[in-house]
């Protein structure tokens, strides 16, 4: 945890916020903070900034804040993510998060369990919160959109050409021939599948909006090992770029993982 990312209802003045301590689980060193104590803030959705815990008293610490900074830029990604299992998908989200993904798009397929579209992991709050776990971890405020699809086929046909348009588009599949590169200045739209992968019948479902099949190599990995691999290989020099075009994530002296 390397950033107190707060919620406009917790400002309760001009510079002012009111944090409840029981907002997170108690932290060596990090949480909760005593008086005195200076902390990297961000508002959501708004700029960067450090704050000062000036009171702790009845469960909430008052803490005064200064903004100054942009968050680090997104990643030019879209991710449509065949919904993984439910213990899977905390994991992956935070992660997205934290590589400044902002367009998540969770689709069907027809090796994705349907009990999974029951799980209430995907109730708006659940998925709140993994999205802010992974910013707080990378020092950003700007929450990912998250869109539910679960039907692919009208998805793909209906919705998808105007999701990527201008965009390079690409599906993750073991089985394909072309390897990943460098995606260069372009913004990339990525189909990521089950576990297992698409099926053919998917993958040329695809294939006619656009999407060509692309590989990391003969390993199959997990979705959540897979992401920041195709990330690295899309974007090589993109995450120090922009955090240091940007100058917007100032770690705290001692960062927390």
């Amino acid at each position: 945890m390397n950033l107190l990312l707060l919620a406009a209802a917790e400002i309760v003045a001009p510079g002012l916020a009111e944090v409840a301590l029981s907002r997170y689980p108690a932290r060596a060193g990090w949480w909760p903070p005593g008086p005195g104590r200076r902390l990297q803030v961000g508002l959501r959705d708004g700029l960067l900034g450090e704050g000062l815990v000036e009171d702790v008293r009845e469960g909430r610490a008052l803490i005064r804040f200064t903004l100054d900074r942009p968050p680090p830029r997104a990643l030019p990604l879209t991710l449509l993510l065949a919904l993984p299992r439910p213990k899977m998908l905390r994991r992956v989200l935070r992660s997205a998060a934290e590589l400044g993904v902002k367009r998540i798009w969770l689709i069907n397929s027809s090796r994705v369990e349907k009990s999974y579209w029951q799980s209430p992991l995907l109730a708006a709050p659940m998925l709140d919160g993994y999205l802010a776990a992974g910013l707080e971890q990378a020092c950003d405020t700007v929450l990912p959109r998250v869109e539910l699809r679960k039907r692919l086929r009208p998805f793909v046909e209906d919705e998808l050409p105007a999701i990527a348009a201008g965009s390079l588009r690409l599906v993750a599949h073991p089985a394909a021939g072309a390897p990943l590169g460098p995606a260069g200045a372009d913004h990339v739209t990525l189909a990521m599948g089950p576990e297992g992968g698409f099926t053919d019948f998917e993958v040329a479902l695809l294939g006619a909006a656009g999407f060509g099949a692309c590989t990391l190599g003969p390993r199959v990995l997990r979705v959540e090992t897979a992401l920041p691999v195709i990330a690295a290989n899309l974007f090589p020099a993109g995450f120090s770029s922009a955090a240091a075009d940007d100058a917007a994530c100032r770690p705290p002296a001692t960062p927390h993982p």
